[in-house]
């Protein structure tokens, strides 16, 4: 019943009073009779309309619908507007009970029982009244179908749905023409809108709605005025006419707070301006502004929030204001003038100073809860970067215990069904780690948009998985400043994982949270990383001073020096353990860095026993290390640099000679010149050697877990060269197992320079000379060196095991000769490396023949230019004795002894039969002779004659295998002085 109560036409109680004066027997007779025919069929016609209100109020639908249709055609012939839009109101009203049982104000549905049934129907249906044919057999429990479609096309006066939009427009016309009817066709309006809501017909709803807006109510009160509104409001709402919603919400507010009203009510004003924001676009929670483009118009929705602050304001909630405030600015910058911009900041400090700004949610009377506003675009963070901890902390893990981490979830190295994460780009985890207890960083490229300094407070980092101690920094970003750079630092107290989900900030008195899950257009490369249990912390420090790191490693410090080629200087290194854990291992190793030099002995050695025995180091405690520094590169020059020197402008050791560079200055007869700068600038050439010292220790619970740190030292040496050996031969010496190294040495420094030799006499260089020095030396058995093991070294090639096999031979000359340079000017020295300038042929020289062979002469070895005495008519006694020293068997051999005599003029002679005779044959016989066995001839010779003899040993190899080397039939020369004898009376 309530229903048809609502849908009643708003005149119909009027026209009731009214009705009921015409038609009392209290009304003038002389009235009725002076009534004329048209005014007769008006008052039927009201009659009829009164009537069907009547039977609309007690819900007999089907008479009501009778009885409009009659005073419809009653009072349009006698042109009665008023009631005539009055009844066809009323015949609306009651086809929209019939289309749409449910009501007007919902969904469309089943007809609520009492509206109507059968047996009422029955009871209040009048004779005469027009019959409406429905069929019995399509009646329900309560009388009317299921099937509401089929009934109403059953019922012969009840409107469509579209003549019932037409009859509600010709009503509301009528309505028009009187200016005292403006509330009944408000309400007429409102009917039609909200059957054309069910309709779905927005348009035209929205034109009836817009001729409500211009109907004249009259003098209206304040609060009839927000009601009308509110109405207008409610219905644009409900035909999707959102933003046309919002505007008459918003004139309600507004309305709300009108200067006529005494008391404005600036609670109902924000209620109603909260119930806007919908409308335009606009949601109080910002995450709803960072998912792409902006929605709605930008201006309005300033305009919406500047009166939202305002009204909180004078509600007295300055939380609120801050809240709605901070809002505007977050989501609304873009839009913002520079100017807009320093006000809205200016008014946003001046409230966050009485009522500071958080990350609470608020939550308002009514159950609205706002969301905080963190500030992600003050500033604007463009990246987010974990940064490795500086070369020297970074956590190594034992290679060992590598694979044991490895997961064996799968025995497959790679599966293409393998489910893969397809997560935030966030969620991956960095392959590096963090160590506890260490401070850690995370690089922010940041923007400032504001056209003034910004200027950020206690700006920290969220983290999640660890515990973590976040140390908060203050930064001033200069207007629009472009992308800077800003580091983050904390410290994790445990171990294990550490997500990075944000930062938080202090802007303009408004503390913010922001998550980077939330951020647009953040570029991040993973934000999880591992946190290894705590490592000790070791400080590097050195005696020399720190220098710029090499250009192709990385480094946790770096030191450089200048060294002579062959000079050696000591480098102390001292650790210091900064860390709060106990130093238990210690490790060192060196790496030489790739270099196009070749480099003779060990660059780098050091003895770390005394460092060993000092651990553990505990927190505070620091041990020193020595390490020498030897520069010790190829001494060899080339010999266009002294390719116009005579052998007679060079002297031997001790002998002094005109200055060697005057003589390459000087062109020669050939009219060949020496390239001086050329040779000049090859010698004065500064090489760089440079290599890695890495410090390997480790401790505390992170040594428990496998893990350690590296500490890497740079080490650049700049070689100046020193001296250099142009030329290089070798001399026979007096005795077989000798020979004269001959060395031709340039001094290239700028100073006087001495070189010294063992067992020889100092040669003093002046700046840019050369001299030659002749060093006797043994020859070298490199037969009784150690047999290297050429897979063991890692040597494939056969060149690259004779370059090594040399290189061990120079090394065992180099030893030996012991050549060092000293300029006493700089008190600096080294040596100078013969290894470097020894070609095969010099070995071959140098080296002691397999086949050792021994002369004796009256029991006396023949060697060193040793003369052996004898007497003239005695038997000399002469042995050949033959050691093999070579890997395989010689032999046999024949050896013939010829005397003969030198006249120390060119002249030999070898007829000697008349003065010299052999017991016996001059030719012995040598059989095989196997490794390291011997074999000894022996004879006799007479002398006739007194004098100077010479034997002249030939040696004839009959094996019928491999020729040997003549270099190994070098037999010492046999000198015999043959005198009288001396009697024994004298």
């Amino acid at each position: 019943m309530a229903v048809v109560v609502f849908l009643l036409p708003f005149s119909c109680f009027a026209l009731f009073y009214l009705s009921f004066f015409f038609f009392s027997p209290y009304c003038p007779v002389s009235l009725l009779l002076g009534v004329k025919r048209h005014y007769k069929k008006r008052c039927q016609g009201r009659m009829r309309k009164h009537v069907g209100d009547l039977c609309l109020q007690a819900g007999m639908l089907q008479d009501a619908l009778v009885h409009y249709h009659m005073a419809v055609e009653l009072l349009r012939s006698v042109n009665d507007f008023l009631w005539l839009g009055a009844a066809l109101e009323g015949l609306c009203s009651a086809s929209v009970i019939f289309h749409y049982p449910g009501g007007t104000a919902g969904k469309s549905g089943a007809r609520k029982p009492g509206v109507s049934s059968a047996a009422d129907a029955g009871k209040r249906h009048r004779p005469g009244a027009q019959e409406v044919l429905i069929d019995p057999g399509a009646l329900t429990a309560n009388g009317i179908s299921a099937d509401t479609s089929t009934e109403i096309g059953r019922a012969k006066n009840c409107l469509s749905q579209e003549d019932i939009i037409e009859k509600y427009k010709e009503a509301i016309s009528y309505y028009g023409k009187y200016k005292s009817a403006g509330v009944i066709e408000l309400e007429a309006c409102i009917k039609a809108v909200r059957v054309l809501a069910i309709q779905k017909r927005a348009m035209e709803a929205s034109e009836f709605l817009q001729n409500a807006v211009y109907i004249n109510l009259g003098q209206l009160s304040e609060e009839e005025k927000i009601q009308r509104y509110s109405v207008l409001s409610e219905l644009y709402e409900l035909i999707g006419f959102h933003r046309k919603s919002a505007f008459f919400k918003r004139v309600a507010a507004m309305q709300c707070v009108a200067p006529t009203i005494p008391e404005p009510g600036w609670k109902a004003c924000y209620k109603l301006l909260l119930e806007t924001l919908p409308g335009y676009s606009l949601s109080l929670d910002p995450k709803d502004f960072s998912k792409g483009t902006h929605r709605g118009w930008a201006a309005v929705q300033l305009r919406l929030l500047h009166e939202l602050v305002y009204a909180s304001r004078r509600m007295g909630n300055p939380g609120l204001s801050v809240r709605h405030l901070s809002f505007l600015l977050q989501t609304m910058l873009d839009f913002l003038s520079d100017q807009e911009k320093k006000e809205v900041t200016q008014s946003l400090e001046n409230y966050t100073s009485k009522c500071p700004g958080g990350m609470e949610v608020i939550s308002l009377p009514d159950g609205l809860k706002l969301p905080p506003v963190p500030f992600t675009k003050l500033p604007i963070v463009r990246s987010v970067s974990l940064l490795n901890l500086p070369v020297g902390l970074r956590p190594h893990k034992v290679k060992g215990l590598l694979a044991q981490g490895m997961s064996t979830a799968s025995p497959f190295i790679y599966s293409p069904i393998t489910v893969h994460s397809r997560g935030d780009e966030r969620s991956k985890k960095i392959d590096f780690q963090w160590v506890q207890g260490d401070v850690c960083e995370v690089q922010l490229m940041v923007y400032n948009p504001m056209p003034f300094e910004l200027r950020v407070e206690n700006m920290g980092l969220l983290t999640s998985g660890v515990d973590f101690e976040s140390l908060p920094a203050a930064l001033s970003l200069p207007a629009e400043s472009g992308l800077y750079p800003v580091t983050l630092v904390g410290v994790p107290r445990t171990a294990g994982n550490i997500t990075i989900n944000g930062y938080h900030t202090s802007v303009f008195g408004v503390s913010s949270d922001c998550i980077l899950e939330g951020l647009m257009g953040v570029k991040s490369s993973g934000c999880m990383v591992e946190v290894v249990p705590s490592l000790p912390r070791l400080q590097l420090s050195t005696s020399l001073p720190r220098s710029a790191h090499l250009s192709t490693e990385d480094l946790s410090t770096s030191v450089s020096l200048q060294l002579f080629n062959g000079e050696t200087q000591q480098l102390t290194i001292t650790l210091e353990n900064i860390g709060t854990e106990t130093l238990n291992t210690l490790e060192l190793t060196s790496k030489i860095l790739s270099t196009k030099e070749k480099l003779f002995g060990e660059f780098l050695s050091w003895d770390l026993q005394d460092a060993l025995s000092r651990l553990p180091l505990k927190s505070g405690q620091s041990i020193s290390i020595p390490v020498n520094i030897r520069a010790k590169l190829d001494f060899s020059g080339q010999e266009n640099l002294l390719h116009d020197l005579n052998d007679d402008g060079i002297s031997v050791t001790g002998l002094p000679v005109s200055s060697p560079l005057r003589q390459v200055l000087k062109p020669r007869a050939e009219n060949k010149p020496a390239t001086t700068d050329a040779s000049k600038s090859e010698y004065n050439h500064v090489k760089t050697l440079e290599a890695v010292l890495t410090f390997k220790y480790s401790g505390g619970a992170g040594q428990v877990e496998g893990y350690y740190r590296e500490l890497s030292l740079g080490v650049r040496v700049d070689v100046e060269p020193s001296v250099f050996f142009t030329r290089v031969s070798t001399l026979p010496a007096t005795s077989t197992r000798q020979c004269h190294l001959l060395l031709d040495v340039f001094n290239s420094t700028e100073h006087q320079l001495t070189l010294s030799a063992k067992n020889n006499q100092d040669l003093v260089l002046h700046a840019s000379e050369c001299q030659r020095m002749a060093i006797q030396v043994d020859k070298f058995d490199f037969e009784s060196l150690p047999v290297m093991d050429h897979d063991a070294s890692g040597l494939s090639t056969v060149r690259q095991q004779e370059e090594k096999r040399q290189q061990v031979q120079g090394g065992l000359i180099n030893s030996t000769l012991d050549i060092h340079w000293t300029i006493s000017s700089l008190q600096r020295g080294g040596e100078a490396s013969v290894e470097g300038v020894l070609n095969q042929l010099i070995l071959e020289h140098l080296q002691l023949a397999p086949l050792q062979w021994d002369v004796l002469v009256n029991g006396k070895p023949c060697d060193c230019d040793v003369v052996a005495d004898c007497n003239v008519g005695d038997a000399v006694p002469l042995e050949v004795k033959l050691t093999n020293r070579s890997k395989s068997a010689v032999g046999p051999f024949s050896l013939t002894v010829v005397p003969f005599q030198d006249y120390q003029n060119g002249v030999q002679n070898y007829e000697l039969q008349d003065a010299v005779t052999f017991i016996g044959s001059n030719t012995f016989y040598i059989n095989s002779v196997k490794p390291t066995e011997d074999s000894v001839c022996v004879g006799a010779l007479l002398f006739l004659y007194t004098g100077d003899f010479f034997l002249n040993i030939k040696f004839q190899d009959d094996s019928a295998g491999r020729e040997l080397p003549p270099a190994w039939f070098c037999l010492p020369s046999v000198h015999i002085k043959a005198q009288e004898p001396i009697e024994a009376g004298a």
